[in-house]
């Protein structure tokens, strides 16, 4: 179980807080958000692992990605029977080892014609015993979204294999001021790597739902969190430590509104609308055709046009945050 952390957040954007540690769950095994090894011989960097390197401060927790050039056996004074490995993953350093949700690959340490290290074999037990021929290998292990890779080096006798993930956990949500919540349907988060602007960021993990839990490698990461498909959206750095579960609520500035035509205050709603909802510059932010539109929309001065045949009625109005607003267009007199 990872303990608790209070998240390092921006204070304008979240806060984090939780009374009871919620346990964390066994991922499963992620085949297509856990390629193996870069194209590269070990202790070469691919351009993803310097991509992931440059996403974190000073490199910091990224080494672990690049399989080191030492501790290499001498092949010259190897059998050829192969030999039973042991692999083993966890958490942290003399942590307990991990129990499940593993996806182990061993990879050879020669590239093949296309540049890619050819994959040996794969498990998806949590401590497998493998059979491998003596020589020199990359050995990759992924627990969710965390993920690392070593030297494996296999002699003339059984061995054990150990990696240390040094992951964490992730815990998102987000709330209206006064801690309101948010339904869920209308909320996900994106996860990024650290960096100064989009460009410098990588995605880790895309459309994340609420109190999701997704176990990364440690360091600092961007979390973008959509209230709605509009323009609702707050950002916050959040860093994520070894062994420990970051619960961070990002606080969002935003209301729902809903809108109806009517012929005059009280009426039934006309049905088939094109609904059109400009910034305070004029530009298009949503466009509609129905009856009784909704969305989410963060606060600030908006307008609204309702056109039905040729005619277009308009009417401005101001969104605060978590007031929701169920506005009437009216026809009457405009």
């Amino acid at each position: 179980m990872l303990a608790l952390l209070t998240a390092p957040v921006l204070p304008a954007f979240a806060a984090a807080a939780a009374d009871v540690l919620p346990p964390l769950p066994r991922p499963r095994p992620d085949h297509s958000a856990q390629p193996g090894p870069p194209p590269v011989q070990p202790g070469q960097a691919s351009d993803r692992q310097k991509l992931i390197k440059t996403g974190f401060g000073n490199g910091e927790d990224s080494d672990a990605l690049m399989p080191p050039t030492g501790n290499a056996v001498d092949a010259t004074n190897l059998g050829t029977t192969p030999q039973p490995v042991t692999l083993v993953a966890e958490v942290v350093e003399k942590g307990a080892p991990i129990n499940g949700g593993l996806v182990w690959r061993i990879f050879d340490t020669t590239p093949d014609k296309s540049g890619q290290l050819p994959m040996v074999a794969k498990s998806e037990q949590a401590n497998p015993t493998l059979t491998l021929k003596p020589g020199n290998y990359v050995v990759h292990v992924a627990y969710g979204r965390a993920q690392t890779s070593d030297t494996l080096s296999v002699g003339n006798k059984a061995s054990t294999k150990s990696m240390i993930l040094d992951a964490g956990g992730l815990k998102l949500n987000a709330a209206l001021a006064g801690d309101v919540q948010i339904p869920f349907n209308l909320l996900h988060f994106d996860v990024f790597t650290a960096g100064a602007t989009d460009a410098e960021r990588a995605l880790v993990a895309e459309k994340v739902a609420a109190n999701d839990i997704l176990t990364l490698n440690a360091g600092t990461y961007h979390v973008v969190s959509y209230f709605g498909d509009v323009n609702a959206i707050v950002r916050a750095d959040l860093r994520v430590e070894p062994g420990k579960l970051t619960d961070a609520t990002l606080y969002q500035k935003a209301a729902q509104v809903t809108f109806k035509l009517v012929t005059d205050a009280g009426g039934e709603a006309i049905a088939d609308v094109d609904w059109t909802v400009r910034g305070q510059d004029g530009t298009s932010i949503f466009t509609n055709t129905g009856t009784f539109p909704a969305l989410v929309l963060e606060e600030g001065s908006y307008t609204v046009e309702a056109k039905r045949g040729d005619k277009v009625y308009k009417r401005p109005f101001e969104v605060k945050a978590g007031q929701s607003l169920d506005i009437a267009v009216l026809t009457l007199g405009s």
